[in-house]
């Protein structure tokens, strides 16, 4: 075992996910090996604890009754009680229990089934097909900028039916309001957020205006579909649960997706061998894509808290503890996959948790999976030989794991 692997496992009783040590944000993955063998549950100088084994996600995912996910009391001390960014993620769906959350996961699986999303595919295709001929013949591209970053915006501008011309502020405000679920915050990255959540209500507001001036189809447009909803006083959303929940649906398939198109690129360019098996199998690509998501899972980072004093992995937790998920830790949990460090597009089964589990499990994973599988493959299809070139950057963040630059060449 190499020095730096032993040190870091004598280490890692010390690890503050607030103030993480040098190199974790740049490649946690040894840390997370590290937290799986020594300290599964580990416990945080905040009174949080770290969660990495896959069994215990798993177990906490399902428990709604012991594990919650309101955030009120996290949020209150992060945000400042009754600001924008407390009002946005204490509203919306993934920071929610029910009763909010039934009715609101009730409106969107009714608008993301299998049927809905197969009226999709012919749009995704063509939106994929048109940035991929703007690559052609340039001499490199950014493949987020240029490419992973528009589909999901595109997509889902197009599930809230949000004209073309008024959608390029979207993703610096999604950007803005969900890199304030990092551990920690600068002043200016707090203040960042809460200006995005002003700014996104303010136009939804006058979206929503509009489409109730002029509704469209509830089969395809969810915005029309969520305004709609009102069978009764008790099932229907307040104005401000609308629109926080039209802001969550634009961040929640934005930032997760690009990740997910930019992680699948530079792993394929970065295991070449991978990379010549799905060209000559592209049968592979739904394995691949759910082998992008294990390996590099877009989301990182998750939370619940505790409703009563509960024991895992025989560590005693109190009622109204935090606790941080450490998704991708228990993606590469050994007693789950075989050679977890190993990049396979043949694994099977792969029961990685990169869109949670149980009620809350991710409602759009359909959809972001099928955004994936087109993006890679038809990319591929056309420029089977890309080359990454020197340059690429993180995303820099903890929670979500993706780059913000992916410079490179595409060739035919």
């Amino acid at each position: 075992m190499p020095e730096t692997s032993l040190s870091l496992k004598a280490d890692i009783q010390k690890f503050d996910l607030t103030n993480p040590p040098a190199g974790f944000v740049e490649e946690p993955f040894p840390f997370y090996d590290a937290l799986l063998s020594e300290a599964p549950v580990l416990a945080q100088p905040d009174g949080s604890f770290l969660i990495s084994r896959h069994a215990d996600l798993d177990r906490i995912y399902r428990d709604t009754t012991a594990f919650s996910s309101d955030k009120k009391a996290v949020f209150a001390p992060k945000f400042g009680a009754g600001s924008p960014l407390f009002e946005h993620h204490t509203t919306s769906l993934v920071f929610s229990d029910p009763p909010l959350h039934t009715r609101v996961r009730r409106i969107m699986s009714s608008a993301l089934t299998p049927r809905a999303i197969a009226r999709m595919e012919p749009g995704l295709i063509a939106t994929v097909d048109h940035l991929l001929e703007g690559l052609e013949g340039r001499s490199s591209v950014d493949l987020i900028a240029d490419f992973a970053s528009s589909i999901p915006i595109q997509v889902i501008g197009n599930l809230l039916d949000v004209p073309l011309e008024e959608r390029d502020p979207l993703r610096e405000w999604s950007l803005a309001i969900l890199g304030a679920l990092e551990p920690s915050l600068s002043a200016e990255e707090l203040e960042l957020g809460h200006r995005a959540v002003e700014e996104f209500k303010a136009y939804l507001s006058d979206l929503i205006a509009r489409r109730r001036a002029n509704p469209g189809d509830p089969e395809t447009d969810v915005l029309t579909r969520l305004i709609g909803d009102d069978t009764s006083e008790e099932e229907g959303l307040s104005e401000i649960e609308l629109i926080q929940n039209c802001i969550f649906i634009l961040n929640a398939g934005h930032e997760t997706t690009t990740n997910l198109i930019g992680n699948g690129l530079a792993l394929l360019h970065d295991h070449p061998d991978q990379r010549a098996l799905l060209l000559a199998q592209p049968e592979l690509i739904k394995s691949t894509v759910e082998e992008v998501l294990r390996f590099r899972s877009p989301n990182q980072l998750g939370n619940r808290e505790t409703t009563a004093m509960v024991e895992i992995n025989g560590v005693t937790i109190p009622r109204g503890s935090n606790l941080h998920l450490m998704i991708g830790a228990a993606n590469r949990d050994p007693d789950v996959f075989a050679d977890p460090q190993v990049f396979d597009i043949t694994r099977r089964p792969n029961r990685h948790h990169a869109f949670a589990g149980g009620p809350h499990v991710c409602v759009g994973l359909t959809l972001a999976r099928l955004e994936g599988k087109i993006a890679l493959e038809r990319f591929l299809a056309r420029f089977p030989d890309y080359q990454i070139l020197p340059g690429r950057r993180e995303g820099g963040r903890i929670r979500f794991r993706g780059y913000a630059a992916l410079p490179a060449r595409v060739l035919p």
